[in-house]
Order: C-alpha cells, then structure tokens, then sequence
C-alpha cells in the first residue's frame, strides 16, 4: 500500500478500533488506581521513567520527550510530584538553566505499589484477552510501527 494511496476502510476501522480500545483500557486502569487510593496513571509514567533513567534522574526536557502518557503540563506535574515527595529537582552543574528531576526512595516505593494495580489492570483488560501467537504478532506490529514512526523526519512549521 502506496502512502499515496487513500486508506481503506478496514485500516481505518482497525486504527479507531486501536486508540478507542487504549483509551478505555487506560480509563479501566485508572480507575483500579483511584479505587485503590493511588496517584494518577501520569504519575506512574514519570515514576516509572525515572526509575528506568540513569542515576534515576532526568533533565526536564528529555523527561518531557520519554513519558508516554502526557506531554502537556508537565512542569505542573512535577510540582505536584515534587510536593509529593515523590521526586525532587536538583539543578544541572553543566547548564544553570537546566534542571534535573531526580526519583526519591519515597517515589520508588510508590511507583512499585501502583505497579501491583497497573499490572493487575494490564492483565485482565488487556492481556487476558489476546493468545500468545496474537501477543507475537501484535508485538510485530508495534516493533514495525515505532521503527517506521522513529525514521520519519518532521520538520518543524515555520
């Protein structure tokens, strides 16, 4: 299929039937989280990046460039993060104008409590539903998606 050529209906209904299923997924799992008295699912992103980071700390900007759940607010959610005790920011010795969010122990703790609810949710609305021979062919797809998504060059509107 040409990138030219008009999508087809099936394409189509297969990609609305892709973003509804995430959206209603993560709203299932979100709810698990506020019954169980746990922050928000944007929280658990940036815990969850930070966790993975060396030194388990980011700049500002890269943070912003590897959560995947939200990319607007942030400095608003790391203020709340921060308030929380679950992060705080330390400035960069190499830039004065950078500044680092840095996971605390308090912020590693919460991220592998939610981690219990959140895979509990992944499981029964998502994986249970899907056999290991779809699991492999989903994750064909993806791995083929994110590799065509991450050599497209987008040039800025000026």
């Amino acid at each position: 299929m040409s990138i030219n050529s008009a999508l087809d209906p099936l394409r189509s209904s297969v990609w609305r039937s892709l973003l509804t299923a995430h959206t209603k997924i993560l709203d299932r799992i979100a709810e698990k989280l506020t019954q169980a008295d746990l922050p928000p699912l944007e929280w658990y992103d940036v815990l969850l990046t930070l966790k993975e980071a060396p030194d388990n700390r980011l700049r500002l900007s890269e943070l912003a460039e590897r959560i995947l759940l939200t990319r607007s607010n942030l400095t608003r959610l790391v203020d709340r993060l921060e308030k929380a005790d679950l992060l705080y920011r330390k400035s960069c010795p190499s830039d004065r104008r950078g500044t680092y969010a840095v996971l605390t122990a308090a912020g590693l703790a919460m991220q592998q409590k939610m981690w219990i609810v959140y895979a509990e949710g992944i499981s029964e609305h998502f994986a249970s539903h899907i056999s290991e021979d779809e699991a492999k062919v989903l994750q064909t797809i993806c791995d083929r998606l994110l590799s065509n998504s991450a050599q497209i060059n987008i040039k800025p509107k000026s």
